[in-house]
Parts: C-alpha cells; structure tokens; sequence
C-alpha cells in the first residue's frame, strides 16, 4: 500500500533572530520589501514580506527586537481592491 505524499515546506522549522537581521536578510537576500502589517497584540506585529518575483514571507515580529519567520511560499497576489464609497 502506497503512502500519502507529504507536503514539502520551504523551512521546517520557525526560524528567528534579532529583527534587524531578518531584515537585512531579506531585503539583501530575497530583494523583498514590507508590504503589509498588523497589529497582533500589544507586543507583537505581523507582517507580509514579499519580492518582485511574488515570494512571500510572514513574520511575526516582537517588542524585544526580534522577529520570527513563521511561513513562506510563492505567487503572491495583491488584488486590486475595490473603493467603498
């Protein structure tokens, strides 16, 4: 009997370090730029990393100074929005 194909994931595990060299890396590295962020409590920021190639990278950054990559992936997509009014 055949096995399920497991999903494979581009890190297999949270991957954290001080935020200003996250950063560096990825802007350096990747060519990506913050495009997004939120507030997850009063001590933590979420935020949307991505490249002009559509990659994608979430990172969950702390008060401390560090950050931590949560997940990462490809063919990101911004639809246009469309204006309330």
């Amino acid at each position: 009997m055949a096995s399920p194909a497991l999903a494979t994931s581009p890190i297999a595990e949270v991957i954290c370090a001080p935020r200003s060299e996250l950063v560096s890396q990825l802007t350096r590295l990747k060519g990506a730029e913050m495009t997004g962020m939120g507030l997850r409590d009063v001590e933590t920021v979420m935020e949307i990393w991505t490249s002009p190639r559509g990659d994608w990278t979430l990172v969950q950054s702390y008060s401390d100074g560090r950050a931590c990559i949560l997940a990462m992936g490809e063919a990101w997509d911004m639809p246009a929005r469309a204006d309330k009014g």
